[in-house]
């Protein structure tokens, strides 16, 4: 059942699925471009799934044909000029390009058709991403005379090597699924129109385990990514013993003695 929640902006939809947000970008005529309007309604919907207990995973989707043609650039020119660069971390929340504050729970993305700059960058900035066939990909800054400021100089290169990241930051080019693939910056391509019937699938696999282990799974590799392997490996002991500590690692136990499916709290 799906239970809709208030927003301040009607063109970021914010839907509850029991245990998983689905926030939706609404704005199919312009193509879902991109307003500072809609990063501020998009940060808040990522930090109240970062602050609620209840909720495991986020799910980001889009309405119409289209996740986003990216940013209304005429909407943004002018804060770039003055460095800028429209990041929605400001104020203590959370950064959907995970740039500033992160969220701590899982986000998948389920993506399709056009899926250009800023859309692109939110995708990478997600955990798993989901594509249909009828995407179609560019990182097509350079074109615009500037540069992709929203992490995908950063996370192309982290997902699919020098080569495959200059190949298609550098020639601004539209690539599709198939190609998506390859790479690395998508997880799965699926038939048109069951991206998001796939992303909650995802999304509720992984609600079903339990939480705070998922979330220090989560960390431990982004430890990694930012620190490093030694500073991930320094980590392992305490976060295990911490976890072990829990009711949910009691009922791990309880669960694998009994053959059983655990049943887990977060606490």
């Amino acid at each position: 059942m799906h239970d809709a929640a208030e927003t301040a902006d009607p063109n970021i939809l914010v839907e509850r699925c029991g245990a998983i947000q689905i926030m939706t970008i609404n704005r199919p005529r312009k193509m879902n471009a991109l307003t500072p309007e809609m990063f501020v309604a998009l940060a808040d919907a990522y930090t109240a799934l970062d602050a609620d207990p209840d909720l495991r995973v986020g799910i980001l989707a889009a309405a119409g044909d289209h996740f986003t043609a990216g940013l209304e650039l005429t909407r943004f020119h002018e804060g770039m000029k003055k460095g800028d660069s429209g990041a929605t971390g400001a104020g203590g929340k959370v950064d959907p390009f995970a740039l500033r504050r992160k969220c701590r729970k899982p986000v998948i993305a389920a993506v399709k058709g056009i899926v250009y700059t800023a859309g692109l960058e939110m995708m990478l900035a997600a955990d798993i991403a989901i594509a249909a066939r009828s995407c179609r990909f560019s990182q097509l800054e350079p074109r615009r005379g500037v540069m992709a400021a929203g992490g995908g100089t950063i996370r192309f290169v982290e997902r699919c090597g020098w080569g495959n990241a200059m190949y298609h930051l550098l020639t601004a080019d539209e690539f599709d699924a198939g190609e998506a693939l390859r790479i690395g910056i998508v997880q799965e391509v699926v038939e048109t129109g069951t991206e998001l019937q796939r992303a909650l699938a995802l999304a509720e696999k992984i609600a079903r385990l339990a939480p705070l282990a998922v979330m220090a799974t989560r960390e431990s590799s982004l430890t990694f990514v930012e620190l490093g392997e030694a500073a991930a490996i320094a980590a392992l002991p305490a976060t295990q013993q911490r976890l072990a500590m829990t009711a949910d690692a009691a009922e791990g136990v309880r669960s694998f003695i009994e053959r059983r499916e655990g049943r887990f709290t977060g606490t």
